[in-house]
């Protein structure tokens, strides 16, 4: 609906004023029924609008949210409706959800993430410090024994478990660089070994 200009819009309202119009003239003597029909055909039309209108972003969000191996092992990712591209990993034989963050340097996994995958975040000595646009929180550095992404495998992976509140784990500069080749164009993010 966003392409419909303003004058084909005022038309649009005029006409369907006028149709209401006739349409209760016509039907004066039992308007309480009329009134009834009235509100059921607002909703069904409102309903197709909102439909029609909505569309376009759920079939390109169900599109565009596979990520895709070519035959020669890169990486595609699409970007995101909010902007970021995300990547699913498989850590320590488990499905973890990142957010690719060049400017994260490090793996960082939140404390549910490291978690499920096998690390015991209440047993970790929290060292070190990072800055994050929260301000200033605690990590624990970590190994990874496996991370799949595609057919790339790599072992024995630094990474840091956050201590404070983080809603999704970061995937950063400290493992995209195991990768020869990074290109974001067209909405895309693509790896290549």
């Amino acid at each position: 609906m966003a392409n419909i200009d303003t004058a084909h819009l005022i038309y649009l309202i005029v006409l369907l004023a006028m149709l209401a119009g006739w349409f209760f003239l016509q039907n004066r003597p039992s308007m309480n029924k009329t009134l009834q029909q009235a509100a059921v055909w607002g909703l069904i039309f409102t309903g197709a609008a909102a439909g029609v209108g909505l569309w376009q972003d759920i079939s390109r969000d169900s599109a565009r949210q596979q990520i895709s191996v070519t035959e020669q092992g890169q990486i595609i990712l699409p970007r995101s409706r909010d902007g970021h591209y995300y990547l699913t990993a498989r850590v320590n034989d488990t499905p973890v959800r990142f957010v690719v963050d060049t400017g994260a340097t490090d793996i960082v996994l939140t404390k549910s993430d490291a978690a499920r995958i096998g690390i015991d975040p209440e047993g970790l000595d929290y060292l070190g410090r990072a800055g994050t646009a929260n301000g200033e929180t605690r990590t624990a550095y970590v190994r990874l024994d496996e991370v799949v992404v595609g057919d790339a495998v790599d072992r024995d992976v630094p990474a840091v478990v956050n201590d404070g509140i983080m809603s999704q784990s970061l995937l950063g500069m400290g493992y995209l660089q195991r990768w020869g080749r990074i290109e974001i164009s067209q909405g895309e993010l693509r790896l290549t070994r």
